[in-house]
């Protein structure tokens, strides 16, 4: 028994002191279950709604480098099509799957950590979300949980701009989803919860076979004919589906949202899904209908390549008949030319 605990000792000598000497030391590794990271939206001027995400990961360097990655397939409204319009038309999963936050803590600041227990910082955080990096300023609260446990916490909420990502678009198009008013910023707050790395207790266990960004909420196998019918008005919604000028070619830029499309059609075997087309108001009714209806079919292809039935499908043209924005404007005309989904009978 004094055999085991001088061995467990000698063990834990370079450990204690590489932290003596650098409180970073040897590195640390994220507790996604002691973590959260949390926003709140207000729609209609005055109701907050607080939202979270279910997978991160991350780690703290022995030179203090931040990272956190957060699988932004894994929001969580508490409400199942609320996530997917969250997914699919604000976040745009299927291009920018995953958002990234990285800071540095230096050794320096935290040498008498293990004193205090519990210090304030200022730091930069750089936050890469929907393909733009911007620097957000914000005092930070790091505290020594145990020895080997950290918490490193927002100390206040840190406002977001939509604009400053890009997502002003996305506001307008869950505005028109769900038929509110939503103020075009979010109000954010984290706490991360780290592990000393090479600890003997308190070391979460990381070691997955799936990849953190397919570990969302998503609910496996096949979906209800209510989720299949609202994830079909939700994707007819993104326009994220592209033909070059003129024809039914569907472009490259397409592919992460047909992808989805995939997916969804193949987990609402029961149902015969209609693909319609529309074009704006510019060229004749006749050439119009002709290319919409074109452009169904062209999708309907995509989705019978990717071993679909074809008698999972009806293909419908509208041609300019259905606008849905005006088509005096660059932007209206835009809105117009889309393909939309819905279950056969709807």
């Amino acid at each position: 028994m004094v055999l085991r605990v001088l061995l467990a000792i000698l063990l834990a000598l370079p450990l204690a002191a590489a932290a003596q000497d650098n409180p970073l030391a040897p590195g640390w590794t994220l507790d996604p279950a002691a973590s959260a990271l949390r926003f709140q939206s207000v729609k209609n001027e005055t109701k907050a709604e607080q939202s979270g995400f279910a997978t991160l990961t991350g780690s703290i360097g022995a030179d203090g480098a931040v990272e956190v990655r957060v699988a932004l397939d894994s929001v969580d409204t508490k409400i199942d099509l609320r996530n997917v319009r969250m997914r699919f038309l604000f976040f745009e999963t299927f291009k920018f799957p995953e958002a990234v936050i990285t800071a540095n803590l230096a050794a320096a600041d935290l040498a008498d950590l293990d004193e205090v227990r519990r210090k304030t910082l200022p730091m930069t955080v750089t936050l890469s979300l929907h393909g733009v990096s911007k620097d957000i300023q914000a005092d930070v609260v790091v505290t020594l949980l145990t020895d080997d446990r950290v918490s490193v916490a927002s100390s206040a909420v840190i406002n977001v701009g939509t604009a400053d990502f890009a997502l002003d678009e996305g506001i307008r198009k869950l505005e028109e989803a769900a038929s509110v008013k939503i103020i075009p910023s979010g109000g954010v707050t984290f706490d991360f919860v780290f592990a000393r790395n090479g600890a003997t207790t308190g070391t979460p266990d990381t070691t997955t076979t799936e990849d953190p960004a397919t570990t969302a909420l998503e609910a496996e196998g096949n979906f209800d004919e209510e989720a299949c019918k609202g994830r079909f008005e939700i994707l007819s919604r993104t326009g994220n589906i592209y033909f070059a000028s003129g024809s039914a070619r569907l472009t490259e830029d397409s592919t992460p949202l047909l992808v989805a499309l995939t997916d969804i059609v193949q987990r609402c075997p029961l149902l015969t899904v209609v693909v319609a087309g529309h074009t704006d108001a510019r060229g004749s009714d006749v050439a119009n209908e002709r290319l919409s209806r074109a452009r169904a079919e062209a999708v309907a292809m995509y989705l019978t390549g990717q071993g679909i039935p074809p008698d999972r499908f009806r293909t419908e043209g509208y041609g300019e008949s259905r606008p849905v924005a005006d088509n005096d404007t660059d932007e209206g005309r835009a809105r117009n030319r889309r393909i939309e989904f819905a279950a056969a009978g709807e």
